[in-house]
């Protein structure tokens, strides 16, 4: 049976070679897009208004800060709606910015809300459940993801091509103008 090991080892790394570079990108993008959120919507709470409305989610129920955590799937309808007009209209660069800055905008809005209700919600048992299993899962996907041997190597690639555009970017700028 060495041929079928071969064969297994063969589809093992092809599978790694398709499914990396997806993995890390999601990886990436959310873990990258969710941490400059949270600095963008932490900034943007220190607002007064902004300030006080999150007080106010502070102390909901957990029945209503689940219909408000609930809200931003509801308020990114008009966004998706404009982006079929723009389809409609062949105007498809216009829907996937449409399409693209809402759920950025979204995500934002989600992350913050969860941050502020999460206390209120884990009071729902159901709740509860869920978000432990999820971010159970979520941390176990990412522990796989981590320790794929193309991971690691992409990983490598990119902290050493970081380092070198540091490098270069600061004798860029490290150098006087004659």
């Amino acid at each position: 049976m060495p041929y079928i090991d071969a064969m297994k080892r063969r589809l093992k790394y092809l599978l790694e070679l398709a499914l990396v570079p997806i993995a890390a990108a999601v990886v990436f993008f959310e873990q990258t897009l969710i941490r400059y959120l949270n600095v963008m919507m932490a900034a943007f709470a220190r607002w007064t208004p902004v300030a006080r409305i999150e007080a106010f989610l502070m102390r909901l129920p957990p029945r209503w800060a689940l219909l408000v955590f609930a809200a931003p799937s509801i308020l990114i309808l008009p966004v998706k709606l404009s982006a079929l007009w723009f389809v409609a209209n062949r105007q498809f660069a216009l829907a996937f910015g449409a399409v693209a800055l809402g759920k950025v905008l979204a995500t934002a809005i989600l992350a913050r809300l969860y941050k502020i209700l999460r206390p209120s919600l884990m009071a729902l048992p159901w709740f509860a459940w869920a978000d432990t299993k999820f971010f159970g899962w979520r941390d176990w996907a990412y522990a796989f993801v981590r320790n794929i041997p193309a991971w690691r190597r992409a990983k490598q690639m990119m902290e050493r091509a970081r380092l070198r555009v540091a490098e270069v970017i600061s004798a860029w700028f490290g150098q006087k103008s004659p």
